[in-house]
C-alpha cells in the first residue's frame, strides 16, 4: 500500500494489503450495507462493529437522548431474543459485547474467537435491526441512564469537561453533552425515540467492520444472510448515506468562563479553543503539538506544572475532531487556591510554543512517541476495527501505519509553530468545576469576564 486508500461510496469492491501484511477488503451490498474487514496474519481472535453515522449531534428537537437511548435499549431484547439470551450468547463463549454512543457515530460491537463469528453477526445483527424497544424496559431504561448521568454529574472531571464542549461550541450540536441532559431523558418519548431508530437504523446507513481472524467472503455471506432473515430488503437498490461536509462550520463561542462552584478539594481546571476539523490536512500537524505540550511525563506542561513546581497530579492537553469542528484543550486537577497559576502557566506553555516553536530535540520525542504508540495499538483488534470504521465513516479513505508514519515525517517544526500562533490567537474558554471564585481567572479573560 502507497499513500492513502479512498473509500468511494459508489465503489462496490475493494482490497489491498496494508502495513504489516494485513488484507482489507470493502464490499458494498445493492441496498448500501458497507461491510470493511482486516485480515490480520496470527490473529486467532477478532472484534466486529456495528455502526451507524449518527450521533448526539444529529438528534432533533424532541428526539435529545434518543442516541443514548438506543445504545441502551438494543441490548434489552429483540423479537427472537431476551436481553439475557443476547448476554449469555457473549458470556458462554467468553466474548465481550457492548457499544459506544459518540457526537456523530453510534457503534455496537464485540470481541470473540474467530470460531465464533458467526454467532457475533447473528447477535449483532438482531439486536441492530429487530429490537423490541419494549415499553416497559424503555422506562426501566429511563432509569438506568438518569443514574448514569447522576453518575458523570457526580465526576467533577466529567462534568468540567461538558461544560468546556459547551463553552468553546455554543449553539452548535456539537456542544450538547452525549449522553443527554436528565431532562432530555424525563422528556423524551419512546415514539421519538422509535423514530430516531426508523429513520437512522437502515441498510443504507449500516457499516459493519471486523478486525483479525477474519475471511471476507465468509462475513459478506454471514451478514447477508442474517440481514435477510432479519426482514431487510436486500434487492432494494440504495446507495450508503452520504458523509458529512469537512467544511469548517461557522461556531461562534458559548461563554469565556463556565464555573461550577462545588465544595471539593480539588478544582477541574480546562482550558480550550476551536481545534481542527477531522480531516484538515494539519491533523497530523496537531498530533506533534499536542505530544510536545501535553501528551506525555515528558511535555511541556507535565514538565513546568507538576515536576517543576509540583502544582497539580494530573496535567495534559488533548485535541479531538470531528467531521466539522475540532477542539484544543489542556487539562489539570489543582488546588482551587492554585487554579489562577495553573492556568496562566498552561496558558503561558502555549503561547511560547506559538511564540518560540519547538526544539529539535522535542521533535525527535514526539515523532518516536507517536510513532510508537501508533504501532503498539494497532496490536489491538479493537483499534483496528474502529480504524475501519472511522475511515469508512468520517474520512472516506484508510490510512495504514506505513502512510501515517510517513505523514508524522515530514511535520516541521515550523508547521508546529505555525500552528500554536492560530491556537493561541483563537477564541479561549476556561471551564472549572471546585470551590472557585469567578475572578480567580479575571486575568486570563476578557475586560468584565470573570470580575
Amino acid at each position: 500500500m502507497t499513500g492513502a486508500v479512498e473509500f468511494p461510496l459508489s465503489q462496490p469492491e475493494l482490497a489491498f494489503h496494508a502495513a504489516g501484511g494485513s488484507l482489507v477488503r470493502r464490499t458494498v451490498l445493492p441496498g448500501g450495507t458497507r461491510i470493511l474487514s482486516e485480515h490480520v496474519p496470527g490473529s486467532r481472535s477478532l472484534t466486529i462493529g456495528f455502526w451507524v453515522a449518527v450521533g448526539s449531534r444529529d438528534e432533533l428537537p424532541g428526539h435529545f437522548g434518543s442516541t443514548h437511548f438506543l445504545e441502551h435499549l438494543l441490548f434489552k431484547g429483540t423479537t427472537t431474543r431476551s436481553a439475557l439470551d443476547i448476554a449469555v450468547a457473549f458470556d458462554s463463549v467468553g466474548g465481550e459485547h457492548n457499544a459506544m454512543t459518540a457526537k456523530e457515530y453510534t457503534c455496537y460491537y464485540a470481541k470473540v474467537r474467530d470460531r465464533d463469528l458467526a454467532m457475533a453477526v447473528e447477535v449483532l445483527t438482531d439486536m441492530f435491526t429487530s429490537s423490541l424497544l419494549d415499553p416497559a424496559e424503555f422506562e426501566t431504561e429511563r432509569g438506568v441512564i438518569l443514574e448514569e448521568l447522576a453518575m458523570a454529574d457526580d465526576d467533577p472531571g466529567d462534568v468540567a469537561n461538558e461544560r468546556l464542549f459547551s463553552a468553546v461550541f455554543g449553539e452548535h450540536p456539537l456542544g450538547r453533552p452525549i449522553g443527554g441532559t436528565p431532562d432530555a431523558i424525563r422528556g423524551v418519548s419512546r415514539d421519538a425515540v422509535n423514530e430516531h431508530y426508523a429513520a437512522n437504523y437502515r441498510p443504507q446507513d449500516l457499516v459493519v467492520t471486523v478486525a483479525g481472524a477474519v475471511d471476507h467472503d465468509v462475513l459478506v455471506s454471514q451478514v447477508t444472510r442474517s440481514l435477510a432473515l432479519a426482514g431487510w430488503d436486500l434487492g432494494e437498490p440504495a446507495i450508503p448515506v452520504g458523509r458529512r461536509s469537512d467544511g469548517a462550520a461557522d461556531i461562534s463561542r458559548g461563554t469565556a468562563l463556565s464555573l461550577v462552584e462545588r465544595p471539593l478539594e480539588q478544582a477541574n481546571l480546562l482550558i480550550g479553543m476551536p481545534g481542527l476539523v477531522a480531516g484538515d490536512d494539519r491533523r497530523v500537524t496537531m498530533s506533534v503539538l499536542n505530544a510536545v505540550l501535553g501528551g506525555g511525563m515528558s511535555s511541556r506542561l507535565f514538565q513546568e506544572v507538576r515536576e517543576k513546581r509540583g502544582l497539580a497530579y494530573s496535567v495534559y492537553s488533548f485535541a479531538p475532531a470531528y467531521s466539522d469542528a475540532g477542539l484544543f484543550g489542556m487539562y489539570a486537577g489543582c488546588s482551587p487556591s492554585k487554579a489562577g497559576q495553573v492556568a496562566e502557566l498552561m496558558l503561558s506553555e502555549l503561547h511560547r510554543l506559538a511564540d518560540g516553536g519547538v526544539t529539535a530535540e522535542e521533535m525527535r520525542r514526539a515523532n518516536g512517541q507517536l510513532s510508537g504508540a501508533s504501532a503498539l495499538a494497532l496490536e489491538d483488534s479493537d483499534t483496528r476495527m474502529s480504524r475501519l470504521g472511522r475511515s469508512e465513516i468520517t474520512l472516506g479513505e484508510f490510512v495504514d501505519l506505513d502512510e501515517a508514519l510517513r505523514r508524522l515525517a515530514l511535520v516541521t517544526r515550523d508547521d508546529v509553530r505555525a500552528l500554536a500562533a492560530d491556537l493561541a490567537a483563537a477564541p479561549m474558554s476556561i471551564s472549572a468545576v471546585g470551590a472557585l471564585r469567578p475572578d480567580v481567572f479575571a486575568p486570563l479573560l476578557p475586560a468584565g469576564v470573570g470580575s
